[in-house]
C-alpha cells in the first residue's frame, strides 16, 4: 500500500510540475507573438476608421456581423454529412467548435446525446483497443515462432514499440493526406491529426471547411470520417497498453503487500502460536 500511495503522490506532483513547466514554455513562445499581433490589429483598425470615416460604434457593429458570418464561409454545416461530422466530434469529445447548436432544442438534445454517446464511445474504443492488442500479440508470437526464436513470448516492451510505431504511422498518413487535400504544410497537417486523434480539438485547423467540401466531395468526406474513427482506435489501443501497464503495477504491488503481511503474520510469535494449533483447537 505504501508503494501505491507513493506512486500516486509522485503522479500528482509530476502533473502539477508538468503544468507549471508547460505554462512557462507556452508563455515564452506565444506571449510576444500575441502582443505583436494585437499591436498590428489595433493599428489596422485605426487606419480603417480614418479611411472609411467610421465611428467606433459603426466599426463594432460591422465587426459583430463579420464574426457571425465567419462560420458560414465554410459552407452548409447542418445537412446530413455536416451533422454526422458534428456528431462524431461530440461523442469522441474532439469538440472543434467549428459548428454548434444554435436552437434551444438542439442544445438540449446535444447534452443528452453526449451524456449517452461519450461513455458508449469510450467503452467501444476500449474494447476495440483490447481486441487489436490481442491480435497484435498473436501476430508477434507467430512471427517469433517463424523466425525460430527461442523465446516466443511477447513482452510489454514489444507491444509498446509496435503501438508507438502504429500511432506515428497513422499520424504521418493523415498528415500527408490532409496536407494534399487542405493545402496545409506537412507540419500543420501533422499538428491537426495529433490534436484531433488525442481529442484535444482546438479548432484552429478543421478539415472539410474549404470549398463546400461537406457537400461537394463525398469521397473526401468519407475518408475524413473513417480516418478519425480508425485513428482514434489506434491511439486508444496504444493508450490501453499504457493504462494496462499501470494497473498491472498496482496489482503487483497489492499482491506483494498481501504476501508480506502474510509472512509477517506467520513469523510473529502470536502468528506462530496460531499456526501450531490443531484443527480441533481452531
Amino acid at each position: 500500500m505504501k508503494r501505491q500511495n507513493a506512486r500516486t503522490l509522485a503522479l500528482i506532483i509530476s502533473i502539477l510540475t508538468y503544468l507549471v513547466v508547460g505554462a512557462a514554455v507556452f508563455e515564452t513562445l506565444e506571449s510576444k507573438q500575441e502582443k505583436n499581433h494585437k499591436r498590428k490589429l489595433d493599428a489596422r483598425k485605426s487606419e480603417l476608421l480614418r479611411k472609411y470615416n467610421l465611428t467606433k460604434e459603426n466599426f463594432e457593429e460591422l465587426e459583430h456581423v463579420v464574426l457571425q458570418l465567419k462560420p458560414h464561409k465554410a459552407g452548409v454545416q447542418w445537412k446530413f454529412a455536416g451533422s454526422f461530422y458534428f456528431a462524431i466530434t461530440v461523442i469522441t469529445t474532439i469538440g472543434y467548435g467549428h459548428a454548434a447548436p444554435s436552437t434551444d432544442s438542439g442544445k438540449i438534445f446535444c447534452m443528452f446525446y453526449a451524456l449517452l454517446g461519450i461513455p458508449l464511445t469510450l467503452v467501444m474504443f476500449q474494447s476495440l483497443g483490447e481486441r487489436i492488442n490481442t491480435f497484435v500479440r498473436y501476430l508477434l508470437h507467430r512471427a517469433k515462432q517463424c523466425l525460430g526464436m527461442q523465446r516466443t513470448e511477447v513482452s510489454m516492451r514489444n507491444m509498446v514499440t509496435v503501438g508507438f510505431f502504429s500511432c506515428m504511422s497513422t499520424l504521418c498518413v493523415g498528415a500527408v493526406a490532409f496536407s494534399y487535400c487542405e493545402g496545409w504544410s506537412f507540419l500543420h497537417a501533422f499538428y491537426y491529426c495529433f490534436i484531433t486523434l488525442t481529442t484535444i480539438g482546438f479548432g484552429d485547423y478543421v478539415a472539410l471547411q474549404r470549398d463546400n467540401a461537406l457537400q461537394n466531395d463525398p469521397r473526401y468526406v468519407a475518408f475524413c470520417f473513417v480516418y478519425i474513427l480508425m485513428g482514434l482506435t489506434v491511439i486508444g489501443a496504444f493508450l490501453n497498453l499504457v493504462v494496462l501497464r499501470f494497473l498491472t503495477m498496482n496489482t503487483e504491488d497489492e499482491w506483494r503487500d498481501a504476501k508480506q503481511r502474510a509472512l509477517m503474520s506467520v513469523s510473529s510469535p502470536r502468528g506462530a502460536r496460531r499456526s501450531c494449533r490443531t484443527p480441533h483447537q481452531l
